[in-house]
């Protein structure tokens, strides 16, 4: 034969070597770029230091099954893959998006008889573990446990909100990190002049870089693949450097930490009501601008921002309510990306508002008296008269009528016996607190009938 692969007498071994020289070269740019040893592995070094429990697996000792949680773009796939290399293991890809409980019981039989026949280990790795349904994770229970598999688990999510306890319990948890910006420019340089990447051409502008990075959000393969792309792009017109334009027209949105489902959800939200509370405008501007590119519901959004006008502004500025309920309305009335200012605006409001905690901390108080059983008679000059028979029951004798005194207020017992004296409001000083902090003690004292 003279053509193609056969040609100079290109024959079985030779013509597959070829073919997956081929391959590898077309590969993506992200893939190709993938760490063959750990010490080419960017980041993570709470998890790959001398002793550390990921650095032992990689390097062959104390085989354990575990869950690799974090971003994407941090290493998860690329350290599955080492963890196979180490000592020989048969590596084994599964994706929770196309396989199911058929696939993975295939896969741990062929692992069972070739651990058997030759003792040959697999590891199996499966990507987006979260997707797996609870009938699925419990069919690893068996294997993870005897060690016919090493699984190794990759979730963007925590685990601990989407993984069965049962492979949790046999698993050992391993949270990776977002890569700091200083290990996006050292993944995006090595790219730059590796021969498995671009190989020095063309190549990269300071500009250009720094804005890579910035844009990338801790993702080493977002990064990649921006480069490559922009790559493409200055090879399209001959250009020998990749300059901020060129970067600049292939990716323009830099990446979103947030999943509506798992933790980050949380996080941000946690960390949004925190800066409110803690009076940062700026602080809450920047996390209400992350749910709302990351497609947060605003209803939602609105939901809690209503809450926290009564449970961290309250009384020190009453308005704040009124502004947020306003705010819920308009997302309903007018919707996104035009409500994103009515939230904004109520976000501002909170944020730079007098604080106080004091309604919550008044009605919590109270709820725990009544929990407690702390409930007593209602006083029989305050209940209802307006029946039959209320006034032989000597129900509303005796009560008197705060609006029948130019002071509008009257000496009279308004809570059960058990509840005299108890105070649940107390007022801070700040903002339209400050009168009522001098206003309720007056009160109190002309109600109690007290000098």
């Amino acid at each position: 034969m003279s053509d193609g692969l056969y040609d100079g007498g290109l024959f079985g071994a030779d013509v597959e070597e070829r073919s997956k020289a081929q391959l590898a070269a077309n590969a993506p740019l992200a893939v190709r770029m993938r760490p063959r040893s750990l010490d080419e592995v960017v980041g993570q070094g709470h998890l790959l230091g001398p002793g550390a429990p990921l650095r032992r697996l990689v390097e062959g000792a104390a085989p354990a099954s575990v869950m690799l949680y974090g971003p994407p773009g941090t290493g998860k796939t690329t350290l599955a893959t080492l963890v196979s290399q180490a000592t020989g293991r048969r590596f084994v890809a599964l994706s929770a998006l196309s396989a199911g409980v058929k696939e993975v019981r295939e896969v741990i039989n062929d692992a069972r008889r070739r651990l058997g026949r030759s003792g040959e280990a697999t590891v199996l790795f499966i990507d987006e573990v979260h997707r797996f349904s609870k009938t699925q994770q419990d069919a690893l229970l068996g294997a993870v446990e005897d060690r016919i598999v090493l699984l190794v688990a990759a979730t963007t999510e925590n685990p601990f909100f989407s993984v069965v306890s049962p492979l949790l319990s046999r698993s050992l948890v391993l949270q990776l990190k977002s890569l700091t910006d200083e290990d996006v420019r050292e993944v995006v340089r090595r790219a730059v002049t590796d021969e498995r990447g671009l190989n020095g051409s063309p190549t990269l502008s300071p500009e250009a870089e720094e804005h890579l990075v910035r844009l990338a959000g801790g993702d080493a393969r977002r990064a990649l693949t921006a480069l490559e792309a922009a790559a493409e792009s200055a090879a399209s017109t001959g250009a020998e450097v990749i300059d901020l334009a060129t970067l600049e027209a292939t990716v323009d949105k830099a990446a979103v930490r947030y999943d509506r489902d798992g933790d980050q959800h949380y996080d941000v939200i946690s960390a949004f009501i925190k800066s409110i509370r803690g009076s940062d405008v700026d602080a809450t501007l920047h996390y209400l601008a992350r749910m709302i590119e990351a497609g947060e519901d605003p209803r939602f959004i609105a939901r809690r921002l209503v809450v926290h006008a009564s449970e961290d502004v309250g009384m020190a500025d009453p308005t704040a309510i009124q502004v947020c309920v306003a705010a819920a309305q308009a997302v309903q009335l007018i919707g996104m990306p035009e409500a994103r200012i009515n939230l904004a605006q109520a976000a501002i409001h909170l944020a730079t508002a007098p604080k106080s905690n004091s309604t919550i901390v008044a009605i919590d108080s109270a709820l725990a008296d009544v929990r407690k059983g702390a409930a007593g008679t209602v006083p029989a000059h305050l209940r209802d008269g307006h029946y039959a028979g209320a006034k032989k029951l000597g129900n509303a004798q005796g009560y008197r009528y705060p609006h029948d005194v130019p002071e509008g207020v009257v000496t009279q017992q308004y809570p059960p016996d058990d509840l005299i004296g108890r105070d649940y409001y107390t007022p801070t000083t700040r903002g339209n607190e400050r009168a009522l902090s001098e206003r309720v003690p007056k009160l109190r004292k002309l109600i109690r009938g007290q000098e």
